[in-house]
Formats: C-alpha cells, structure tokens, sequence
C-alpha cells in the first residue's frame, strides 16, 4: 500500500480509517486519532523549519541542547498524517532548516573564490533532499501501525519506538550513503554537553538518538490521549484512571535516560602528552612558502624542549611535506624528535603504493616506525568522486581540488612504548566503525588529528570538539583533539575538559592523560543496536503494509 499524494484522494480503506476517528476501544483509547494530519500542510512545514533550526541552536556554537527536545516533536508532528509529496515537503523543510545554517561553514572551503558558496549549498541541499526522501517512513510508521492495532497501550508503548526506528533509519542511511555518508549533525551527538551523554556509553550515539526520539514521540501520543480524555489501561473494576496517567511512561523513560551513569572502564595508568597547536597557514586555499606548516609546528614546540613527556602529538597536516619522500623533512622531524626525547605522532599527505593517502605517522629517531592512513577521505574535499561528471558540471570548481586521496584500511591505532592509542584523522571521528576499531584494537587513549583552518571564523570546529567530547564519554577514553588552528583540547574519559587552547592562536598542552582498558556496552553494543533497529524497523513496515492491504 502506498501513500497518497498530499493533494489527491485517499484509498476507501484510507476513508475508512478516517471515520474512526471518534470511536473507543475496548482499551479506553480513541481509534483512527493517528490517521490523519495533526496538522495543515503550511502549519507543518513551517513547523518542519523552526524544528529543524531548533536543532541547530542544540549543537555549538550555541550548544543548547535542550532544544532537541524541541526539534524532534516539531519534525514528527509535521509528518503525521501526511500523504506522499506532503511528507517529502515537510522532510526537505526540516533538513533545510537544519543543514544550511549547520553546515554554514562548507562556503569557507575555498576561501574568496566566486562560486565558495556552491559547496555550502550542495551539501546542505543534498542532506536536506535526502532527508525529505526518506521522511515517508517515519509517516508510513505513524500509518500503518495503528491501522493494526490502535490502542492505547500500543500507542504510548509500541509505537513511539517504532517512530524512533524510522528515524534511525533515515539517520543510518545517510550516514553511510552516498560516497560513504555524512553522519554530520546526528540527534545523540547534539546532547555531548548534556546529562544524557552517558547514555551513549550504554548503547552508543544511535542508540541514544533511538530513544530521545522515542522520548518525544512518547510525549507526543500522551498529550494527544490526554486531550482526548483516555489512557491505555481501566481500573481494576473497569473505572477509567486518570489521564494524566498517560504520561506516566514518558517521565519513567526520562527519569532513566538522565540517571544512568557513565558505563564503567578501568584505570590503567597515565601518559605524559605534548599536544602542539601551530596555527600554520594550513587551510586548503591558503598561500604559503613550502615548510611554513611544519616552521609553525616547530616553533609551538619548542618549549618542549624542557618537558619530559612520553608523547608529542601535532595536528593533520603539521607537516606540509611527505616525510617518507622528502630527505629534508625527514631529518628535520628525527633531529626534532632528539631534541624533545620522545616520538611525534604527526600527520601529512603521503604517496604509497602508487596512491596518495592522508596518513599519521609515529615519527622516532629510527623514522615512521607506525602509521594510520585516514578511511574516509571527504568527497569534494580530498578526492572527487566520478571527477569526469562532476568536472564537466562544474568544471572551475572540481579544476581547482587536485587532491586525491585515496581510502586507508590499516588498523586506527598505534603502539606507543606498550600503551595503544587510537586514531581518528579529522573527519573520521565522526565515523563509528573508525572509533570502534580503534577500542576493538585495545586503544587506551584517543589522539585525533584535525585541521580546521578552512572554515576559521565559523562554528565547524566546535561541532567537532563535541563529537569529540562524545567519543571520549561513549568509549570511556581521554581524548586529545587537537587541531592546526583550534579550538584543541584534552577529555578526560568522562568528557570533563582537562586542558584547552584558544582558536587562532599557537599553544601547547602538556598533560597527563589517563588510560584506560575495558570495552564499553557502547562500543560492544552499539553495531548490534543499529543493525536490529534497522533491519526490525525495515521487516516491520513491510508486514504491516502487506497486512494494511489484505485488511483493505
């Protein structure tokens, strides 16, 4: 069974439904409540939009999280009830309300160029289209289910999960598709800074973006049951309780996400890190005179030349040549490592095997005794995707991106004198196969190397300081998230800020950092929570429309 189009008639099963409306169960809930609009198409895409710049304000720089409490009602209110290009409408307003301003500071990519507001705009109009197309699951959920089975039980306890699946699938999908995905801008990563981050430890990000979701979805159906005067369950001698009562599995559901502590890991000693931000002309469209990067690194370190330290970590693209290609390079970073007594882990763009890869090094006095090459290159950014295509589009812009790296598959982890550190570059962090290899490989401590001098000025470096935060509370690691130009900063494992650096200034953070063993229920479960809400959430719709339509 399909959906019908906003403008159009609905099947005689669909009137059918319709004309229930008013009826009760024998649950004491009102039927057919579900099957229609909450509300009328221009009302639910402007609250489409206002819900999805809600979301927006959740994330930094303002970082208001609370307002994803907001945002989601708003996204699924608008969807309810809606037909087929009416759930796409509103869909496309949410992402657009969302994504442009989120992803503002894609137009910084290629500095004054004439066209540097394309990028801006493809990639927040992708999102939003993408999103818009895959909206009608979440409408299909609020559909089908009653049509089942609308009682008051179902609604307040069945179906707000099953809305939080659709949701989820739309969030898996683009995620992973297309050119890998973009799981910029996930609901449980807008909550780094909140009481609910520890939930992410339990049931890693989707899981916590499955039940925030469910939460409001949750809110919403006992508020329309209270409206309506019912509640899912009578008394013991058939006396209808009180409706308030309805919200009863909403509190209950809150009451647990805010109080579950963070999963528990196990102290395993510290490490002394030099983290050096050089704030070098390291953005993609700056002018520099070779080894300007690599000078700025230098000079940020230099203190620690009377530090004693176990580890000295510098930003991707601190070295602005290929060390393994460059004798020069080379033996600067081997005198360099000399002098501070302790191997660099350092990052630059590497040729190997023929290819070209965004590549970490653990840098000693023997050279690159490890490295890690970056698994998710950015499409449009490091490399272009079917270049012939897009170039003939546009051809001034893909002409300017000569880069092409190309995707690592080596382990995201290193060995530093028996202690192992895991590896996000830049963009992988926000990846989860990255950081789940990484504490699958026995990470103790997270490093993540990141350049975020193309979008100086904007709020991209805040989004990813806390994904970072998050990573360091949904694995139970410290983590060092240091950039070219910050903002940089060390986690402790609960995500508390141990050490900081301003944007746009050169530092160094000398810092003792905990190590950590033990894998969390996040790590562990979290591959299993996405692949059973997904697959459950997909099997689910497919029964209820074959049963939708025998019924019909």
């Amino acid at each position: 069974m399909s959906i019908q189009t906003e403008a159009g008639h609905g099947a005689p099963g669909a009137r059918a439904v319709a004309a229930t409306d008013q009826r009760v169960d024998a649950g004491g809930a009102a039927r057919g409540t579900t099957g229609g609009p909450v509300l009328p198409l221009w009302a639910a895409l402007g609250a489409a939009v206002v819900g999805g710049v809600a979301m927006d304000t959740a994330f930094p720089s303002l970082g208001w999280w609370p307002l994803a409490f907001l945002a989601v009602p708003l996204a699924l209110v608008s969807l309810i009830g809606r037909r087929l290009w009416g759930s796409v409408l509103v869909g496309v307003g949410y992402g657009a309300g969302f994504f442009f301003p989120h992803v503002s500071w894609a137009a910084q990519f290629l500095g004054d160029h004439p066209l540097g507001w394309l990028p801006w705009v493809a990639l927040a109009g992708a999102s939003s289209l993408l999103m818009g197309a895959l909206a009608p699951l979440i409408t299909l959920a609020y559909r089908w289910l009653p049509r089942w089975r609308d009682t008051g039980a179902v609604r307040l306890l069945v179906l707000p999960f099953f809305v939080a699946g659709a949701w989820l699938v739309r969030e898996l999908i683009m995620g992973s598709w297309p050119y890998g995905g973009f799981p910029w801008g996930r609901v449980g990563m807008s909550q780094s800074a909140s009481p609910l981050a520890e939930v992410a430890s339990w049931l890693g990000v989707s899981g916590l973006t499955f039940l925030m979701v469910a939460l409001c979805a949750m809110a919403i159906e006992a508020v329309r049951l209270i409206r309506a005067g019912q509640v899912p369950v009578r008394g013991a001698i058939g006396t209808p309780r009180k409706p308030w009562l309805a919200a009863l599995p909403t509190v209950l559901l809150a009451v647990v996400m805010l109080v579950v502590p963070q999963f528990p890991t196990q102290f395993a000693g510290t490490m002394r890190v030099g983290a050096v931000q050089g704030d070098g002309p390291a953005a993609y469209a700056d002018e520099r005179r070779p080894g300007e990067v690599l000078d700025s690194q230098l000079a940020a370190s230099a203190p620690l030349a009377h530090e004693d330290v176990d580890l000295v970590v510098w930003p991707e693209g601190g070295v602005d040549s290929d060390p393994l290609a460059n004798a020069a390079t080379s033996r600067t970073l081997t005198d360099a490592v000399n002098h501070y007594d302790a191997p660099i882990l350092l990052n630059a763009a590497s040729a190997q095997d023929d290819a070209v890869y965004n590549t970490s090094f653990l840098w000693t006095d023997e050279g690159a005794t490890a490295s890690h090459s970056k698994h998710h290159p950015v499409p449009f950014g490091e490399y272009v995707p079917h270049r012939d295509f897009y170039g003939a589009i546009a051809p001034s812009l893909v002409n300017l991106l000569q880069r092409e790296y190309a995707h690592g598959t080596d382990t995201p982890a290193v060995d530093v004198d028996g202690s192992q550190v895991g590896l996000a570059i830049c963009f992988d962090v926000i990846f989860d196969d990255v950081i789940r290899e990484g504490a699958h490989s026995d990470a103790q401590v997270y490093m993540f190397q990141t350049n975020n001098a193309d979008f100086r000025g904007t709020d991209e470096n805040l989004q990813q300081l806390a994904i970072a935060r998050m990573r360091a509370i949904e694995t139970g690691r410290s983590v060092v998230n240091l950039s070219t130009s910050g903002t940089s900063q060390v986690f402790a494992p609960d995500g508390a800020t141990v050490a900081a650096l301003p944007v746009d200034e050169p530092g160094l953070m000398v810092t003792d950092v905990e190590l950590r063993d033990g894998l969390t229920a996040g790590v562990v479960l979290g591959p299993w929570v996405e692949h059973l809400v997904l697959w459950g959430t997909l099997l689910a719709l497919v029964s209820l429309a074959v049963a939708t339509r025998r019924r019909n």
